[in-house]
Order: C-alpha cells, then sequence, then structure tokens
C-alpha cells in the first residue's frame, strides 16, 4: 500500500494535490476498494471517466487496473465533463450501477481527486470512510474482470437535443474555461437555435488563462467584457468538470447561482412545491419562492447533500450558492452546467425581456462574496467554531441547519465550519450597503478576538 493522507478522503470526494496525496498507486488502490465494495453488494458494472488535467488520464488507467483486479466489468467512457459521467447510470443503452469519475473539480490543475456514485445516489460521509478503512487495512477481494470502451458523449447530446428546444435565436458567448466542458458543449450548443461565441473552449488542463472556477469574479472578468463588448444576450461560464454554473447577462452583471434559481421559478414552481438550497445562498430566492407559494427548504450545503433532500422532500428544483443547480422537474436531479446553461437560454428564447430584465424583477440585498478565514488546523477551527456559536447564539436568534445563520433585523449572516479544510466560512446580507459593513463587521471583530489571524478581508 502506498502512503497518503487521510486528509484527501473528505466529505463529498476524494481530493488532493497530485504526485504528493494524488498518486496512481492510490488510484489503483481506490479502485481495488471500490471494487471490493461493489462485488459485497453483489453489483459488477461501473463507468470510469474523467477531466481533461495532465495526471487525469494515467489516473483513470490505474483506477481501471484496480477495479479489474476484483472483478468489475468496467466500461471506459474516457474523457468527459462530469454530469455526462452521472448521465451513464440513467443511460437506457447501458446498465451501469455505479460511476466514477477521475476530476480536481474548479481548483487548480496540480489537483485531482474522483467523485464516486452508486445505486443513483451520491457516495460520500461515512461511505468515503469506509473506503480508506479498505485500503488501509488491504481489505481487497481478487477477481478478473473485463473492460470496453463506449462513446457516451453522442447518447447525452442527443438526450440533450429532445429535451430542450431554443425558440429564436440567442447569441450565446460560452467560457469554458480551457476545461472538460470543452469537450462537448460547444459542439452541442451549436445543434440549437443560437450564435454560440466561444471563449478558452479549447482544452488545455494546465487552464493557461484563469482558474475553471467562475465563484471567483476575476475569473468572470474576460467574459463579462466579451459579452459586451460582442453584444452577446448571454454568458455562461462552467467549472472545471462543468458541473456549476455562473451567468453573465447582456450588460455583464454576474448572475449567480441562488439568483439564477429564482429566475427559473416562475416558470416552474407550482403551489406547494418544495425547493431546496443551501444555507449560503440569497433570501431573495427565498422571498422568491414564497412569492410563488413555494415551499422553501434551506439545507446543509454540500452537492451530495442537497441531492439527497431533494429526493426525500421530492422537489422540482435545488442549488447552492457554489454554481451546482439540480433540476427534477423535466431531468435527472443531478448538477449539469450544460444543462442548465440551455435551460437557460430557452427561457430567455421564450420571453421578450432581457436577461438582466428577469433579474431585476427578483429583490434586492446586498451581500459578501463568501469568506474564508483560515484556521491553523482542524481542531483550532472547530474551537473557534464552539466559541463563536456560543456568543452568537445567546444574542441573536438562528437556524443552526449548517453552522449558524444569525437572523438579524434586516438580513442574516453565516458561520459554518468547511467540511474540507481548516476554514472557517462566512457569508452577509443586508437590505443596505452600510447594514451589510456593519454586519460583517460584527462577526469579523468576534471571530478575531477569537484567534482567527486578521486577513483584512
Amino acid at each position: 500500500m502506498g502512503s497518503f493522507p487521510n486528509h484527501i478522503f473528505r466529505t463529498y470526494d476524494i481530493r488532493g494535490i497530485v504526485g504528493r496525496e494524488i498518486t496512481d498507486d492510490l488510484s489503483r488502490e481506490i479502485g481495488q476498494a471500490f471494487g471490493t465494495f461493489m462485488s459485497k453488494k453483489s453489483k459488477k458494472t461501473i463507468g470510469v471517466s474523467c477531466d481533461v488535467r495532465p495526471s487525469s488520464s494515467s489516473l483513470l488507467e490505474s483506477l481501471i487496473n484496480g477495479l479489474l483486479s476484483t472483478g468489475m466489468q468496467v466500461i471506459r467512457f474516457g474523457e468527459l465533463a462530469t454530469p455526462v459521467n452521472y448521465y451513464s447510470l440513467h443511460n437506457p443503452n447501458l446498465n451501469i450501477e455505479a460511476a466514477i469519475q477521475i476530476t480536481g473539480s474548479h481548483n487548480p490543475s496540480e489537483y485531482n481527486g474522483f467523485k464516486i456514485t452508486y445505486d443513483g445516489k451520491p457516495f460520500f460521509g461515512d461511505d468515503i470512510q469506509l473506503l480508506y478503512n479498505m485500503i488501509l487495512n488491504n481489505d481487497f477481494i481478487q477477481g478478473n474482470g473485463t473492460c470496453s470502451d463506449y462513446n457516451i458523449i453522442t447518447d447525452y447530446d442527443n438526450m440533450i437535443v429532445n429535451k430542450i428546444k431554443i425558440s429564436k435565436k440567442i447569441k450565446v458567448a460560452m467560457d469554458c474555461g480551457n476545461a472538460a466542458g470543452c469537450l462537448n458543449a460547444p459542439n452541442l450548443y451549436n445543434k440549437f437555435n443560437l450564435e454560440l461565441l466561444e471563449l478558452f473552449c479549447d482544452v488545455d488542463g494546465t487552464f493557461p488563462n484563469h482558474h475553471p472556477d467562475p465563484t471567483v469574479d476575476s475569473n468572470l472578468t474576460d467574459l463579462q467584457k466579451f459579452v459586451v463588448e460582442n453584444n452577446c444576450d448571454i454568458g455562461v461560464a462552467f467549472d472545471g468538470d462543468a458541473d456549476r454554473i455562473v451567468a453573465v447577462d447582456e450588460k455583464g452583471g454576474i448572475i449567480r447561482s441562488d439568483i439564477l434559481m429564482a429566475v427559473f421559478l416562475p416558470y416552474i414552481l407550482d403551489p406547494g412545491d418544495s425547493i431546496v438550497y443551501d444555507v449560503k445562498c440569497s433570501k431573495a430566492l427565498e422571498d422568491t419562492i414564497l412569492k410563488y407559494q413555494g415551499i422553501p427548504i434551506m439545507w446543509k450545503t454540500g452537492h451530495s447533500l442537497i441531492k439527497n433532500k431533494m429526493k426525500e422532500e421530492k422537489a422540482k428544483l435545488g442549488g447552492e450558492m457554489s454554481g451546482h443547480i439540480f433540476f427534477a422537474d423535466d431531468y435527472y436531479g443531478y448538477d449539469d452546467a450544460i444543462y442548465v446553461g440551455l435551460r437557460l437560454i430557452q427561457l430567455l428564447s421564450e420571453s421578450n425581456i432581457k436577461l438582466s430584465e428577469m433579474v431585476s424583477d427578483i429583490p434586492k440585498y446586498f451581500s459578501t462574496p463568501e469568506l474564508r478565514l483560515d484556521c491553523i488546523d482542524d481542531e483550532q477551527k472547530n474551537k473557534i467554531m464552539d466559541e463563536a456559536f456560543k456568543y452568537f447564539s445567546s444574542r441573536y436568534d438562528f437556524s443552526n441547519i449548517d453552522g449558524i445563520r444569525l437572523k438579524l433585523d434586516e438580513g442574516w449572516a453565516l458561520i459554518r465550519c468547511s467540511n474540507t479544510q481548516p476554514v472557517i466560512v462566512c457569508r452577509m446580507e443586508a437590505s443596505t450597503e452600510d447594514l451589510l459593513a456593519s454586519y460583517k463587521k460584527m462577526v469579523l471583530d468576534k471571530l478575531y478576538s477569537l484567534g482567527i489571524k486578521n486577513e483584512n478581508l
């Protein structure tokens, strides 16, 4: 067994730095562990794929070797965006019982990792720790598996073409960030009634133009400028594995996923429908859900947790502030930025108003970006969080679904521990900029007093 740090076995996936934490040896052992897990569940067939990072192809082959050594029937899809991998579990031409995507998601190119889906649900939390313990104890079965190749992109594209109808010509700018979305998103979009202008849509897994993380404003400046200069109706930006999306309106304004969800609501929400969203989302989303007589359900951050909660509540729509949006009305309930972008373009094509006008109908609040406060280690993170909870919970009404979200006079403030790093995450929102500044100061001053290093956020 190779050596590896246990912190890479995270809540939602397995992720770390290539060469130091993520190696071909570890990938093979993950294949052995997951193949053993499947065999014990009397499951055999698994689809595997990877993103476009320089390390991904080698990691994929090592993963396959590990799976084959346990007797699995492996279907290799090659390089894909993550939502195409997810689709394999719903593809009527296949009989896939599990899927693994090798991807570093939105992280810089030196990172990589594994996203696992099993039995139609995300494989996370305790299940990932189970794999860790199997690897630790070399607890693998032996077998002789088979491997075949399958071009699933064609099936995926055909499925999307059958679901989306663009009723009038829309001018679209697309920023794939040189990442996995390049593999099929431009070609797919060109099958519809739209004029596509491509930005950073050539594959380069070193991401030379910007990190493929559209939730960071600085990564969107090129797209914003491009949309305005070319008189586009909309711009869409995907993250590294194309499961997260941020949109840009015709004026260059950034529209994050919580506001995008609010834009969709009038067109899909029936009275009494549940909508699931995470604790970082704007109150504007809750306001809009209530306006259309829906049931707002705030839940824990994490795409796996949101997906599972949606199934439990039979929700048509769910999402996170981080860019994940999940349609379950006429789709499969997983996060697919390529599909969400087309749903938004379809909406524009059916409307007589511009995207910025759609957004203007949504209540306006002022908010901070996600503030990430570094701690020395998880022990300090948890200690500071405990002290912060005691202090704020004794002074304000709050929700403790995930961390503590303070209910303030004209807004809210969130303090929560990252599930994946020694980081405390904060976000604040208020009805005015002055109030926002005061909420931010109130929360940060307290956290600084508890030992968080002041980085002048």
